[in-house]
């Protein structure tokens, strides 16, 4: 084996310890109280894996991309919101990564994240834009000596309490259109957070995600030289569908290895016969396949793309379709999935105190149609299938 498979290897049997050791038993109360996965975090944080993708020569672990979606994968089959919050810090991380352009100050913050293992949150969300990522109200006005400063007012900032950074898109001044966005870095002591409401959802409880008016004050070199809408082409908006896709199909094979668990049981008490729901179990494994399927084809997709020259393939409208098709296909399937678990399972499925439970698991994947609605995509395909010539 080579030195990267072997790495990759290694980094992946760390964060399934973690997943079984930490993530997995505190999942319920995570769940029960809301409260911010703190054992799995700082579990990730001992094991160097909060910097698993920065380069080897940054002092990150220069694990490949398909190993950080396999890692969400694994986080999600013990706690559903240990791995979104993983999941979303790898977004950041990979959107600097892929786009730095040789700028000094962020690939010292890359060595700052692989020495401290900070953790870093999004605020890409903004009252006012109807949910359109691709828009900002908030602006970067110029302030005394150089500096920058902002307002913005975010309906959701997911752990924004408990990150040491904050990844946010604005635009690059008070003059410039919605849509002429930049991204800046700012750490948590350049930032005031106001919390705006409180957090007591219906699933994904541990991602802690009330709004916020965030206020900032920088320095330029902390604004992203690379255009918004380029990184979200080429990087954030996929590998936020398919890191969330590998997620959520962690959390739904968990809901069907407990009802495999609770037809195996059953199985037991009556040897030599097949019990009558082992049928439903099959539908529930065919539902499951053509998950993994499409979660599989849209990472081969994306490996692939970003491989080829300049990424050219991740800016056209097909490439947009394709992984915003990843994100409706896999955010409806999943709840979907765990619904079938529950069929399988019957009352000791519905109950909270059993261990063929997947409560928990259905209610997690109902929040995925949310993230980044999928009214909104579904929006944003309809003008693209008007104008694009080849999808």
């Amino acid at each position: 084996m080579s030195v990267s498979v072997d790495r990759d290897q290694a980094f992946l049997d760390t964060v399934r310890r973690v997943a079984d050791e930490l993530a997995g038993p505190n999942a319920d109360s995570v769940d029960r109280e809301a409260r911010f996965p703190i054992e799995t975090i700082e579990g990730l944080r001992a094991e160097g894996a909060l910097s698993a993708f920065i380069p080897t020569e940054l002092g990150g672990g220069g694990v490949a991309f398909e190993t950080i979606a396999a890692a969400c994968f694994e986080l999600g089959r013990r706690c559903g919101a240990s791995a979104m919050v993983y999941a979303m810090h790898q977004i950041q991380v990979i959107s600097i990564v892929r786009h730095l352009d040789d700028a000094p100050w962020f690939e010292e913050y890359l060595r700052r994240v692989a020495a401290e293992q900070r953790l870093i949150a999004s605020v890409t969300s903004e009252v006012g834009t109807g949910g359109d990522m691709g828009r900002s109200v908030a602006a970067l006005t110029p302030a005394a000596e150089g500096r920058r400063v902002f307002e913005k007012q975010a309906p959701t900032v997911s752990y924004g309490e408990h990150a040491d950074d904050l990844f946010v898109t604005l635009r690059r001044s008070p003059e410039a259109e919605p849509s002429d966005q930049v991204i800046v870095l700012a750490h948590k002591e350049q930032l005031e957070l106001e919390q705006n409401g409180t957090w007591d959802p219906l699933g994904m409880r541990g991602t802690c995600s009330p709004g916020f008016l965030v206020r900032g004050e920088l320095l330029p070199e902390q604004i992203l030289a690379t255009p918004f809408a380029r990184v979200s082409a080429e990087s954030m908006s996929p590998v936020s569908h398919i890191l969330w896709s590998h997620l959520w199909l962690g959390i739904v094979t968990d809901a069907f290895d407990r009802a495999r668990a609770f037809v195996r049981a059953a199985a037991k008490r009556s040897p030599g016969e097949t019990p009558p729901v082992a049928l439903r179990l099959s539908h529930l494994m065919s539902e499951l396949s053509l998950l993994r399927a499409e979660v599989g084809s849209g990472l081969r997709d994306f490996v692939e793309a970003s491989a080829e020259p300049d990424r050219e393939r991740l800016t056209t409208m097909a490439s947009a379709l394709r992984f915003n098709n990843l994100k409706i296909a896999t955010s409806e399937q999943a709840p979907r999935v765990c619904q079938s678990a529950l069929g399988v399972c019957g009352i000791v499925g519905f109950k909270n105190d059993t261990p063929f439970s997947v409560g928990r698991h259905l209610r997690d994947t109902m929040s995925a149609c949310l993230m980044i609605a999928n009214e909104r995509i579904h929006q944003t395909n309809a003008g693209l299938l008007l104008i694009a010539k080849d999808v």
